[in-house]
């Protein structure tokens, strides 16, 4: 079945023995002896026998039941008529679960009902960014949580704090990207370095980073009809 562990790669990892049966338990001792600045954050079997999913500082990969050796890649479920990415669906799951939890460090903003959701990773010297809080006035029935990931220029961080310490969080940050009004520079206790930190567990590589409800990556910038299209596929 070579197509069930498609693109993946086999890294030995130099791990201790372990009983053919290794508990789950047991192959999160292993490799976090041998991974021990990186937190492992689960273990769990996979549909696929023999393997295990482990999720190490926030990267799905998979071992075998020895913990001799570290899979990187997709795993594939090819048993029904068509075939799904469960490792794509897991990253989905995590990063919503993430995301959701640190929503306390992002600008929220709410248009109509704001049932939907969308999270995005910005810079305040984004020109994507600009246009796409352009795009998103144009899509209602959404909540739209920001985090400012200050990494373009070297005023980037000011400029975020500057919006993050305003009394309007929300109202600052269009003013500044859709009328180029730059907020007084203030100083407080602004998130930028757990959200940096957060970009960097997805993986992001430039703004806008834009995520959905369901942890789903859609890319940067994306224009309204291509927004409701991914918004409305949401289960």
């Amino acid at each position: 079945m070579p197509r069930l562990l498609a693109t993946m790669f086999l890294v030995a990892a130099g791990l201790a023995g372990a009983s053919a049966q290794a508990s789950e338990a047991a192959i999160r001792k292993m490799v976090q002896g041998r991974f021990p600045d990186v937190q492992v954050e689960s273990v769990n079997r996979t549909p696929f026998s023999g393997v295990y999913e482990v999720v190490l500082g926030g990267r799905v990969l998979y071992t075998d039941e020895k913990a001799s050796y570290i899979f990187i890649g997709s795993l594939l479920d090819v048993r029904g008529s068509g075939e799904r990415d469960l490792t794509r669906e897991r990253v989905s799951q995590l990063n919503s679960q993430a995301l959701r939890k640190a929503t306390e460090n992002a600008i929220k903003r709410v248009r109509g009902n704001g049932k939907r959701v969308i999270y995005s990773f910005e810079d305040p010297n984004c020109g994507y960014c600009r246009e796409f809080q352009k795009e998103l006035q144009k899509v209602n029935d959404v909540t739209v949580y920001t985090f400012l990931w200050p990494i373009l220029s070297p005023d980037s961080a000011e400029k975020s704090r500057a919006v993050w310490c305003s009394k309007d969080r929300a109202k600052a940050w269009e003013d500044l990207m859709l009328r180029g009004v730059v907020p007084q520079a203030a100083k407080c206790d602004a998130p930028l370095e757990k959200n940096i930190e957060l970009a960097q567990r997805f993986g992001a590589r430039g703004t806008p980073a834009v995520f959905l409800a369901d942890g789903t990556v859609i890319g940067g910038y994306v224009p309204a009809d291509k927004l409701e299209q991914a918004l409305n596929a949401v289960k």
